[in-house]
């Protein structure tokens, strides 16, 4: 969920400080030469004479940008601030993650033949444990007890009085009212298919889950994410579920040569339509799809294909609902989030939490570790970053110099909570992933800790997708500069790692399109047969994997894209709601389309799976090894390498280059990938396998100057490797 508008950080060359003495250094290292032996006789009747404190070392994210030089004193005291909140929740002796271990004392656990419960509700004067065992209302004989000054109360009761599937929840009241409350720390919440009202359920099956792949670990190739959603994932009108997505949808994402799934809308939100933004309970996952056991099955099957599994973690704000969600939780509006006006977010309709509260950072970091223990998830995309870093949540901000992001608008609560969460995910598991999606381009976000940053591994290139929309929008193809394009691709902070994309799922939402929609726009309903001729088409098919090819070869560390729109899926993603019938059409993927061999969408769903085995097999992402080759605007051809792969763009509309010279290394050329070969819906302009030999550019030129000569179609790729 992005706020503001996109922007990159503009990268500067680091430049390394010169330490200078001091004029006192100097006059005390002269005394101390001159007057030795005098000072040592001396010592015992008075003390040496105090020298001047050398200056600390610049942070090293300062020392990698000079740029960074004036707001030194920012990540300074970040870092100090990250480091004494640390101090203050762990104490000596305790680690990080030993402190978000919440999960395991708040909620509902079962101890022998007990049941206990507890809960934090500073603010209520009393509180019962109210289910079928109760008749739904207040009992004595299960009022939990307030156990501390700091607002935990606790109830033990006979396991007789619970089973496995039956519903509970909190009465709780507090001066002047009361109010029915899901418990904050429920680990499976059910909603009623009638009223929508919510509740907490026991989840205690006879037979725990049993893993069957426990010891997976994310592949140490850069992540290609397949961004996606269980509810929309099937063909047909409806919801769907994690055992439908397990044997029906993995195997496809796994054919298709993602190497991980960035899963949306996993932790329960009572509204299905707020694509799972709007969270109410932060430790159940969301009933709609299935059960625990049901998404610990996905995660274990998506390990067995070598896949890992991401979910949005949605820690930047929380819904408004007060029976089913934290807000009011206790009576009090300020018990997990700000008072006033600063706890509401003003454009998502939501609560923004209190980050300086110890109990509220025990449940965030607590939220953290507990979907790495219970369900072994590989990662998190933390969503809405952008409005956690700045107090006015960034809403309509350029972010156009280093001025814009160090003021007093910065929220150094919530980066501290950023920090601790990114140290708690490691220390839970090294190995574990962590993504930032933020549009400010605030420096340090994928830096480490200890060396300024806020410690995320990857952060979103939100820039390069509303690059894409603007310049399809808004230029025509002979107005496509090929330069400014490749410098929009690569201008990234090269100290920290990003994931590339073309779109995701933002760009699909109802009231935009997707890149392919809006490229071919209505001839999507009429053209698409293999057998139709037509030229909108045939543009949309090679610009399509034109972009995804360049956005791929550029993109830094990871790349994304979101599900379906590989293979060119029509129209937009609307939920059902009130304005559209309650109707499912716009919320479902049609599957159909990429297998129908009379069918276009094959074409770029191939060219995609190709695409992905490219860069897998050659170790594209992550390669810092990236350099121009060959730029012409008025020719609009583009060629860059990255490591020992030779990638060249023609988007020229219409003129085609026979013989057209690129300087390279001498050697022998490969041709790996051709966009325009009739598999992938081309016109078939070039005779494959084929193998280029470099010449002499010019009479008496060494190896370092030859040239290869390639036919370059029009609206074509070619990916070559050298020998």
């Amino acid at each position: 969920m992005a706020t503001g508008k996109p922007t990159d950080s503009t990268v500067r060359k680091p430049s390394k400080p010169t330490p200078k003495k001091t004029a006192a250094k100097k006059t005390a290292a002269k005394k101390t030469a001159a007057k030795k032996s005098a000072a040592k006789r001396s010592a015992a009747k008075e003390p040496a004479a105090a020298k001047t404190p050398a200056s600390p070392a610049p942070l090293p994210i300062v020392q990698g940008d000079a740029g960074l030089a004036p707001y030194a004193h920012h990540f300074e005291h970040r870092l100090q601030a990250l480091q004494h909140t640390l101090t203050h929740l762990t104490g000596e002796g305790t680690s990080l993650a030993d402190f978000a271990a919440g999960h395991e004392y708040y909620g509902l656990h079962r101890h022998g033949a007990q049941w206990v419960f507890r809960e934090w509700a500073p603010g209520a004067t009393e509180v019962f444990l109210i289910g079928a065992f109760s008749s739904w209302r207040a009992d004595e004989r299960f009022a939990l007890t307030r156990v501390n000054e700091k607002g935990d109360w606790e109830l033990a009761l006979d396991s007789a009085h619970l089973q496995h599937g039956d519903a509970y929840k909190l009465l709780m009241r507090w001066p002047g009212g009361e109010g029915e409350r899901v418990p904050a720390w429920a680990r499976r919440v059910i909603q009623d298919p009638h009223t929508h009202l919510m509740a907490a359920q026991v989840w205690a099956p006879d037979t725990p889950y049993t893993w069957q792949c426990p010891s997976f670990r994310p592949s140490s190739n850069a992540p290609r994410i397949y961004e996606t959603h269980v509810g929309m994932a099937l063909e047909d009108g409806r919801v769907g579920t994690f055992r439908e997505f397990t044997a029906h949808i993995l195997p496809i994402i796994a054919e298709a040569g993602y190497n991980a799934i960035q899963l949306m809308a996993i932790l329960e939100h009572p509204y299905y339509g707020s694509f799972g933004y709007h969270v109410t309970s932060f430790f159940a996952v969301s009933s709609r799809f299935g059960t625990p056991d049901d998404f610990k099955a996905l995660v274990d099957r998506a390990h067995d294909l070598g896949i890992a599994v991401i979910i949005d973690l949605v820690h930047s704000h929380a819904a408004k609902n007060e029976a089913e969600g934290l807000s009011r939780f206790d009576g009090t509006p300020w018990q997990y989030f700000h008072a006033g006006d600063r706890g509401d977010h003003v454009a998502w309709d939501s609560r923004c939490f209190n980050y300086s509260k110890p109990e509220v950072l025990h449940f965030l970091l607590s939220n953290c570790r507990f979907w790495l223990d219970e369900y072994r998830v590989d990662g998190f995309r933390f969503d809405g970053v952008t409005s956690m870093l700045y107090r006015d949540h960034g809403l309509g901000k350029a972010f156009t110099s280093y001025d814009d992001y160090f003021s007093e608008n910065l929220d150094e609560e919530a980066q501290v909570y950023l920090g601790l969460a990114n140290r708690v995910i490691h220390e839970v598991n090294p190995h574990a992933i962590s993504i930032a999606e933020d549009v400010s381009g605030m420096p340090g976000l994928a830096y480490p800790l200890d060396g300024g940053g806020l410690g995320f591994d990857y952060r979103l290139a939100m820039g390069t997708p509303d690059y894409w929309i603007k310049i399809i929008k808004e230029r025509s193809d002979e107005q496509w500069h090929v330069g400014e394009l490749f410098w929009e691709l690569t201008a990234r902070r090269h100290d920290e790692k990003t994931i590339g994309y073309s779109e995701s799922h933002d760009q699909a939402l109802v009231g935009d399109k997707t890149i392919f929609f809006r490229l071919v726009d209505a001839e999507i309903y009429t053209h698409m047969s293999v057998l139709a001729t037509s030229s909108v088409i045939d543009r949309g098919i090679a610009l399509h994997k034109m972009i995804r090819l360049i956005t791929l070869a550029t993109a830094g560390h990871g790349y994304l894209n979101f599900m379906g729109n590989e293979f060119g899926h029509p129209e937009w993603i609307d939920f059902p709601r009130e304005g559209n019938n309650w109707s499912y059409h716009h919320a479902r993927r049609q599957w159909r389309l990429k297998y129908d061999p009379l069918l276009r969408y094959h074409f770029l769903s191939d060219f995609d799976r190709d695409m992905m085995g490219l860069c897998r097999d050659h170790f594209l992402l992550g390669n810092p090894d990236l350099q121009m080759v060959h730029e012409h605007v008025d020719d609009q051809v583009l060629a860059f390498r990255r490591g020992s792969l030779y990638f060249v763009f023609n988007f020229n509309p219409t003129q085609s280059f026979d013989r057209y010279g690129l300087r390279v290394p001498a050697g022998a050329y490969r041709l790996l990938l051709d966009s325009d070969a009739a598999k992938y819906g081309g016109y078939d302009r070039i005779a494959a396998p084929q193998t280029f030999f470099s010449m002499p550019a010019f009479p008496g030129a060494g190896a370092d100057q030859h040239m290869i000569q390639l036919y370059i179609p029009a609206r074509c790729a070619l990916v070559l490797e050298a020998e």
